[in-house]
């Protein structure tokens, strides 16, 4: 009975954080101001035009219950570049409203967060996640990561597949990440859609849905989609059946979206028939919807990025990235970032040829972008140690690493990776309070993420367990306890 009600208080809980709504809905004006044709606004209205609602899904996330404060006397390290020691971050109504030294003002009515002789940054950013996805327990019934029924399944959504119970979002929070993006897995050629999610309790995707963070398309390149489909009658098989896939498909979406913008000109006759593989390839020729490619080899990626730009889009992402060292000056030169791990490498052909030191030698570029990710479910929640690791890995061949320029790695560079570096990433004024409070330098193997904010919401404080959430999924499992102060969360 008292696992019964405790499980109903959080689904109360979480019901009421999921009240907001924050949709995304189309214009019935044409670009140039004037109105549609009737035909096109019938159309719209009824949905036939894929544009004119490009987020039907749209977030529900609403911050938690929050409260001013300013957190003084920490070694600030912002993201953007700056080390402030004894510093200040003011955060109001959930946004950054001032960073500086130990003068900065305190407003009034502020509360007071002494954070002396600890270090303050910006929420980590995981960009490679599949959380959710491949939830815990890892089960054949929760192994919703890989539509592994064709070379192309650009069609798909992560975010029709992502489970909020997993446990995983709990434990990432507790390792400082604020912010998430949820990829399909790379069994295929085009993986389908990730989504970008806030790293708090949820019932539901939208509840978590980062708003009006733009769609990232998952491609493969390498060994997984040829070794999954190399069958004696099944393409692709090879390297070049992989690119022959990827043109093939950019062709056809050259075609369909010709055909729109079209009729959408015209107005004239019917509208094609949508198609949901095809609107998602589409939308990366618009721009809209940012390429995340999980890619290993420097050759590779080099072939990929003509591929681009035959077809006229960009690579925003190279996921892994195993040998972005060998092609650094290139990947900043086209203004891709490198989403690497430090130390995973060797367990395939593809991923043999791996330096720890990678991410310190594509951020020695200038305009770079390097990036840790995780991958994996364990290693998000100390991505602060796998930078450390890669800035090790660079000073012992005799690089300068500041580590004011190092945490951006982990925050801001994410932030732009995925299309959201206006919003977050940086304690920076303006930008979304996403913060974390270590216990000491991040960079420490001993540092561990003491209190962690979302939008100035305290979601995790390790000192206090009205702070650990727990999802309703652990409630209802033997051996996981809970506090009742831990189902008191959401009523603060």
């Amino acid at each position: 009975m008292r696992s019964f009600r405790l499980t109903g208080a959080s689904m109360a809980v979480l019901s009421a954080l999921a009240l907001s709504a924050c949709a995304t809905t189309g214009s019935s004006s044409g670009s140039d101001g004037s109105s549609t044709a009737p035909r096109q606004r019938e159309a719209m209205a009824k949905g036939l035009d894929y544009a004119a609602n490009p987020d039907p899904y749209p977030s529900t996330y609403a911050a938690l219950p929050r409260e001013n404060m300013a957190i003084v006397g920490a070694t600030v390290l912002t993201g953007a570049g700056q080390k402030i020691e004894n510093g200040v971050v003011v955060v109001t109504d959930g946004r950054i409203t001032a960073v500086g030294g130990a003068g900065t003002a305190v407003p009034a009515g502020h509360r007071v967060v002494d954070a002396r002789g600890r270090y303050v940054t910006p929420g980590v950013i995981d960009v490679h996640s599949h959380l959710g996805v491949y939830p815990s327990p890892g089960v054949q019934g929760m192994s919703d990561g890989n539509e592994a029924t064709n070379p192309n399944t650009a069609q798909v959504w992560a975010e029709h597949s992502l489970w909020p119970q997993d446990p995983g979002f709990n434990t990432a929070r507790a390792g400082g990440v604020t912010t998430l993006q949820i990829l399909p897995g790379s069994a295929n050629l085009f993986g389908g859609r990730g989504v970008t999610v806030r790293n708090v309790p949820s019932i539901t995707m939208q509840g978590m849905k980062f708003p009006g963070a733009p769609y990232g398309l998952k491609m493969a390149c390498g060994e997984n989609p040829s070794r999954v489909y190399g069958g004696r009658n099944s393409s692709p098989a090879t390297g070049m059946g992989n690119v022959a896939g990827y043109r093939a498909a950019f062709i056809a979406a050259r075609e369909y979206k010709a055909k729109w913008d079209k009729w959408r000109e015209t107005g004239e006759g019917s509208p094609p028939t949508r198609n949901l593989q095809l609107e998602t390839l589409a939308g990366v020729l618009d721009g809209s919807v940012l390429i995340q490619n999980h890619c290993y080899r420097a050759d590779e990626m080099a072939v990929m990025i003509d591929i681009a730009k035959e077809f006229g889009y960009r690579i925003t992402a190279f996921h892994h990235a195993i040998e972005a060292y060998k092609i650094a000056p290139l990947l900043a030169r086209e203004g891709i970032c490198a989403d690497m791990w430090t130390g995973w490498w060797g367990f395939k052909m593809e991923a043999l040829d791996g330096l720890e030191a990678n991410a310190a030698i594509v951020d020695a570029q200038p305009n770079s972008c390097a990036v840790i990710h995780s991958d994996d479910a364990q290693l998000t929640q100390r991505l602060n140690q796998e930078a450390a690791a890669s800035i090790a890995a660079g000073r012992r061949i005799g690089m300068t690493i500041p580590e004011e320029r190092a945490i951006a790695w982990i925050t801001l560079n994410p932030a732009r990776s995925l299309g959201i570096a206006d919003q977050t990433g940086s304690l920076e004024t303006g930008k979304r309070a996403d913060v974390v409070i270590w216990s000491a330098d991040p960079f420490s193997v001993y540092a561990r993420a003491d209190q962690v904010f979302i939008d100035g919401a305290l979601t995790f404080d390790r000192m206090n367990p009205a702070y650990q959430p727990v999802s309703d999924f652990e409630l209802g499992q033997p051996g996981f306890g809970m506090t009742a102060a831990t189902v008191d969360q959401g009523a603060r």
